[in-house]
């Protein structure tokens, strides 16, 4: 069974303070609802990608694999930058001590995320678990945390737009990605440059999640305007690549030897978006295919994100009753960091990788067993047990005088 670099996951999901009460500036019910929604359906991506069938098969279930690869990842990059801004506030930062008190909340869940992360690493899986990579991407973004909506898009886009191109130059100096060997923890130039989800390239996510955060997703407009943005980026990023790999001579022909040398499986059905700049080539940054690092990768990741988590809101601000059919995949949503070490847990526990069970079947159970688990414990608990540990660690902020 093949395991790819996608571990999507967990930011905690909602900070304490997206749940009971509403405060200032915090959206509404449905929208925290959509959030979790949009949460549930990455973990589901996630788990597609790490245990279910391989994504070069024909079909409804092919199609749906090759879905998951890289967008449930970026899904919850985004996402984490959306939990960001919730907690530093969503649409006017915090200041004074309320904005100190923030600001250490977000460092300690960095802290622990990147404690958990390496943990989980060591644990040998065959997957690459983002969360120490999440806890860096917190630490830094958490200076902009002061900045607006459209501040926060300019550094996204150009971030996006200089941060691959960086990191190609910067390959003779700290090499192409490098996958370690199951159970070596990350270092600080896996976690910068060469590891699956380097900082370099993947901090753009999370500052466009904390811009999406700063707008009035309460209007109906605003809305509409995010869904069309979202639509842009992904034909940007995706049409854009397409045309790129075909019009420019011989860069299609560069990408697939390189994605043939690399000794991995294509991550694209749309061959020869594959590996991307990590195959030595100069023609790999025109790629948009998942993990190939490249702009054109991230706007496309991006565009389809930002459709995800619109739809999920305005799909629970609509129509409340699909909130109790959704209930199951929210309430999955509403614990996402635990759902990610339980399938890690899983994986590891059960050896998957040499299971002889069909992928198809391993991938329904690990589906089915996370959502009776998160809908019995959310009956009678309004927070997972990590999420509960996590909120308790970061209430320790409160005591900044």
């Amino acid at each position: 069974m093949t395991h790819h670099a996608d571990s999507p996951p967990a930011d905690a999901p909602a900070p304490e303070h997206e749940r009971g009460e509403p405060t200032p500036g915090a959206p509404g019910v449905g929208r925290l609802v959509g959030l979790d929604l949009a949460r549930g359906l990455a973990v589901f991506g996630m788990y597609a990608v790490h245990v279910g069938p391989a994504p070069n098969q024909d079909g409804v279930i092919g199609f749906l694999m090759e879905s998951a690869q890289g967008r449930s990842s970026a899904l919850f990059a985004v996402l984490a930058g959306f939990a960001v801004a919730l907690i530093t506030g969503r649409r006017t930062p915090k200041t004074g001590l309320a904005g100190r008190q923030a600001v250490a909340k977000v460092i300690i869940r960095a802290v622990i995320l990147m404690a958990l992360g390496t943990g989980l690493t060591l644990t040998g899986t065959p997957v690459v678990p983002i969360l120490a990579f999440y806890g860096l991407f917190f630490l830094l973004v958490l200076p902009l945390y002061r900045l607006g909506a459209k501040p926060l898009a300019l550094i996204a886009a150009g971030w996006a737009l200089v941060g691959p191109q960086l990191l190609y130059a910067l390959q003779p100096v700290f090499g192409g990605r490098v996958f370690l060997s199951y159970g070596q923890a990350d270092g600080p130039v896996s976690l910068f440059f060469t590891g699956g989800y380097p900082a370099l390239t993947w901090v753009p996510f999370v500052i466009a999640g904390m811009a999406f955060a700063r707008c009035d997703l309460a209007a109906a407009a605003v809305r509409i305007r995010l869904a069309l943005t979202g639509v842009a980026l992904a034909v940007t990023g995706y049409g854009g690549s397409w045309l790129a790999l075909r019009l420019v001579p011989g860069a299609a022909e560069a990408v697939r030897k390189a994605e043939e040398g690399s000794g991995m499986p294509s991550m694209s059905s749309v061959s020869p978006d594959s590996i991307g700049i990590f195959g030595d080539t100069p023609a790999g940054m025109l790629a948009s295919a998942p993990h190939s690092e490249a702009t054109l990768s991230i706007v496309a990741a991006t565009g389809v994100a930002i459709l995800v988590i619109t739809a999920c809101l305005a799909a629970m601000d609509a129509f409340p009753r699909l909130r109790r059919l959704a209930g199951p995949v929210i309430a999955v949503g509403s614990m996402s960091l635990t759902a990610y070490v339980y399938h890690i847990v899983a994986i590891w526990l059960l050896n998957t990788e040499e299971a002889t069970v069909p992928p198809l079947y391993i991938l329904l159970g690990f589906i089915a067993s996370v959502t009776v688990l998160a809908t019995i414990w959310s009956r009678f608990f309004q927070r997972g047990p990590l999420e509960w540990l996590m909120g308790r660690a970061t209430g320790i902020a409160r005591r900044i005088p």
